[in-house]
């Protein structure tokens, strides 16, 4: 006879999950009850239910593991919305909104995850397919792209989905939800109060304000799955706030982005004729100082460089004082401007562990 094959959820991975939860969480009591429970449920229906508490911290477990972060200090203060008891497009979209309203809170950010449906034995959950629940469209115009090239593959879906906008440089892209393997996807146009946008200016050249820049304030990551114990919950967006580099050393400055830093040069009247004249890093410098100051003069939670390094340490040593390794990726860690002056630059970390679990991972397509 050909060997049974393997239960929908590893129960090793659930098993570990469990000890781990009981081990950090001494008041949840003895483990042995709640693992015979787990495995039994494994046993009959091939998966296990998550109690609220275990899931809440899983998901803040996933945030501390997750070693292109710099922003684990604060992975205790994650606000964790269980939705599992929502599955349909229609309820996950109104629950996504609600998410951008929760984390946005008026321009204090706060880092939110909001956890649909898991996949179950027979049953894959609904999917986002946006990358972000917030970002913008790129948009081909006579062979060029207008907009966020990284946002063109999914403005051409939405359009073929019957999604129309004027195809200017910072249109919000529509939530793209699909409940099953082949079925159409479902687009929903973001409402207003949703997507907190920030003008760029400078403090010192009033013709900035006039390149018409802004971004959003918060990232939520929505293409990624929320692994906890064995359990795969493909639909659960997440966010933290931003650091002002990821907007003014990659968003708006990155060649296939909104590539940026030419138009600042030539407005600064620097010399462009050489790489020598290091015209790139004086424009990428004004560039950054643009959006640290129009965030600060917004009210909207954005961090810098320096200080979120020296928090990153500052989380190294509350972990190493409670026994645990805190894997990082460097070339992550390091962030894209002056990461020579930071102290997160001269250091080695420890090493990563693509199999740690909790954690956020790539999400396997259908």
């Amino acid at each position: 006879m050909p060997p049974e094959p393997p239960p929908f959820t590893d129960p090793e991975q659930a098993a570990e999950f469990i000890r781990q939860f009981h081990r950090e969480q001494p008041a949840a009591g003895a483990p042995k009850p709640r693992l015979r429970a787990v495995l039994d449920e494994i046993d009959r229906t091939g998966s296990y239910l998550h109690t609220p508490a275990e899931l809440a911290y899983g998901a803040k477990l996933a945030w501390r593991n997750a070693a292109r972060c710099i922003g684990r200090l604060y992975w205790r203060s994650l606000v964790v919305r269980d939705l599992r008891h929502l599955s349909s497009a229609d309820d996950i979209a109104t629950e996504c909104f609600e998410h951008l309203r929760t984390a946005g809170n008026g321009g204090r950010i706060r880092p939110v995850i909001s956890v649909f449906a898991p996949d179950r034995p027979g049953r894959p959950a609904a999917r986002i397919l946006n990358q972000q629940l917030v970002r913008y469209a790129g948009h081909q115009v006579d062979g060029a792209v207008v907009g966020d090239p990284a946002g063109a593959v999914l403005a051409a879906r939405a359009r073929d989905l019957g999604w129309k906008c004027a195809e200017e440089r910072f249109d919000v892209l529509p939530l793209i939800i699909q409940e099953r393997p082949g079925e159409r996807p479902v687009w929903y146009e973001l409402p207003d109060g949703t997507t907190l946008e920030v003008p760029l200016s400078h403090p010192g050249y009033e013709w900035f304000a006039e390149l018409g820049l802004r971004w959003y304030a918060v990232p939520a990551i929505s293409d990624m799955t929320l692994e906890i114990g064995g359990v795969r919950y493909p639909t659960a967006p997440f966010n933290g706030w931003y650091m002002g580099t990821e907007i003014g050393a990659r968003n708006l400055a990155d060649a296939d982005r909104y590539d940026m830093l030419g138009t600042v040069a030539e407005r600064l009247g620097l010399d462009t004729s050489s790489d020598r004249t290091l015209w790139r890093d004086r424009a990428l410098i004004e560039l950054n100082i643009a959006v640290l100051h129009s965030f600060q003069e917004a009210g909207v939670t954005i961090a810098d460089h320096h200080t979120e390094s020296e928090r990153f340490l500052k989380h190294i040593a509350q972990e190493k004082r409670l026994g645990r390794p805190t894997p990082a990726d460097w070339s992550w860690i390091v962030p894209p401007v002056s990461g020579a002056l930071t102290p997160v630059y001269h250091r080695y970390y420890d090493p990563v562990d693509p199999e740690q679990r909790p954690a956020f991972t790539a999400r396997e397509p259908w």
